[in-house]
């Protein structure tokens, strides 16, 4: 049983101001693994107080400064990796190949990333008669989700930490462990008093907290559009900086050509990993009308082979991470049942032979791009298949959505694939697969605003200076 119940701020560990707890939740087993805290905004002041303070200095280090700390980081984070791996099990419900994986290799690969990239940024570039100046934005609420909790709370404090920002981090309440671990990652390396803070507790507490502040001077968002609507609304008055990186309905669009089933295979498995839980995720397939039948059974075909059960066993799928998240997932594929979409696979409740636990059936279902299963954001591992005429109409339905983070073209004919790749409005575009840290990642439209990842995430935390003459 885990018990964290004290804040990282100005280097030290304290109490909350008013003590409140809330229990953490195991998702595949729906026992309390664990205890944390709750902050107040009383805890929010003394932490951005602390950050505000340590500014003034932080801000004017050195460049070999930054280096030598987050060297200091990567040795330690690769001594607990393997610990936060598991956390994120626990906390979360991931496959522990997941978990101790991608998710924890996520997380040390933006932390190199943001070592390679300050390795080269340049803060000062003489430019005709001006000099261009890129300075630290200040005092940088950072507020993360559940999903992928490593992930997205590297991409935001190192790059913060690089560029010579202090932060408050507020990680999630539904998966706290392994902030918690980075934590006392940050605090073994030596990161100086007041630079990084933490405040476990509600987002609808701490995260408007930080969205209000005077002396916040900017906050970077990863989750849901309604949230990320109300925070650039509390920030409105004290005019600050909002990134905001939101949800999502991404196509992913199959080419008519002869690897028809094994493309159609892999999207729908990359559909299931996290259960389904990645705001990126491919969640609408799109394949040629002429070989729908030929689709579905193959969608259908990779759906039952997608293994589900104890996130500790060797499966493929983990449970969603709360109750109040499978209901959601339920109702949606309801909805769709009431609609009148083809279910090709899974359904409502839990898989064969799982009474207990968060676990959601890995569904398929056929439709229209005007069925709710389709237009809104479901955050489960459930994925619609819709079926085009031709090229032009596939690049109209991908981009009929109010969503623009991710997409995904597979295909043999590259050249086609990139000009399909360009016409998506969408922030990120996977051609047959590919990674890269030092790519921007954010969206278009209700997906948000900004980037993060590699270089462009350096910039969300630096103002510009003209220095003329």
């Amino acid at each position: 049983m885990r018990s964290y119940t004290q804040f990282y701020i100005d280097r030290k560990w304290v109490d909350p101001v008013t003590p409140a707890t809330a229990d953490v939740i195991n998702p595949a087993t729906e026992d309390v693994s664990g205890t944390i805290s709750l902050g107040s905004v009383a805890d929010v002041d003394k932490a951005v107080a602390a950050a505000r303070k340590a500014f003034g200095v932080w801000s004017q280090s050195s460049v070999a400064e930054r280096l030598e700390l987050l060297r200091g980081i990567q040795a330690e984070y690769a001594n607990r990796m393997q610990e936060m791996g598991e956390a994120v099990t626990e906390e979360m419900g991931a496959p522990i190949a997941l978990g101790c994986g991608f998710q924890a290799g996520l997380g040390a690969g933006h932390l190199q990333t943001a070592i390679e990239v300050l390795e080269n940024f340049k803060f000062e570039e003489q430019k005709g008669a001006h000099l261009i100046v890129r300075e630290p934005i200040g005092v940088c609420g950072l507020i993360t989700p559940w999903n992928w909790p490593l992930n997205q709370v590297t991409v935001k404090v190192f790059p913060a930490l690089a560029t010579g920002c202090t932060s408050v981090l507020k990680p999630p309440q539904l998966a706290p462990y392994s902030a918690q671990i980075l934590a006392e990652i940050m605090h073994k390396a030596g990161t100086p008093a007041g630079v990084f803070n933490m405040i476990q507790g509600q987002g609808s507490v701490i995260g408007s907290a930080l969205s209000k502040h005077a002396d916040v001077d900017m906050v970077s968002f990863t989750g849901s559009e309604p949230v990320g609507i109300q925070i650039s609304k509390d920030a409105a008055d004290t005019v600050k900086r909002v990134g905001l990186e939101l949800g999502g309905k991404s196509a992913w669009i199959i080419l008519d050509d002869a690897d028809m089933a094994g493309n159609v295979a892999a999207a729908t498995g990359g559909m299931m990993v996290n259960a389904g839980q990645t705001c990126s995720a491919g969640s609408r397939l799109l394949v040629p009308r002429s070989r729908l039948d030929e689709a579905v059974a193959a969608a259908k075909a990779a759906c039952e082979g997608v293994s589900v059960g104890d996130p500790h066993s060797d499966v493929a799928m983990g449970p969603v991470v709360s109750k109040s998240q499978w209901n959601i997932i339920q109702g949606y594929i309801q909805k769709g049942l009431d609609e009148g979409a083809t279910l090709v696979s899974g359904g409502l409740g839990r898989p064969d032979g799982l009474s207990r636990g968060y676990f959601v059936k890995p569904t398929v279902f056929a439709c229209t791009n005007d069925a709710v299963i389709a237009r809104e954001e479901i955050f489960g591992p459930v994925l619609v298949i819709i079926a085009y005429d031709d090229l032009d109409h596939a690049v109209e339905i991908a981009n009929d959505s109010v969503f623009g983070l991710g997409g995904y073209v597979s295909g043999q004919n590259r050249d086609t694939a990139i000009a399909l790749a360009r016409r998506m409005r969408t922030g990120a575009v996977w051609v047959n697969g590919g990674f890269d840290f030092h790519a921007p990642f954010g969206g278009y439209k209700h997906s948000g605003n900004g980037r993060e990842w590699g270089e462009a995430g350096f910039h969300e935390y630096l103002e510009i200076k003209s220095i003329i003459g």
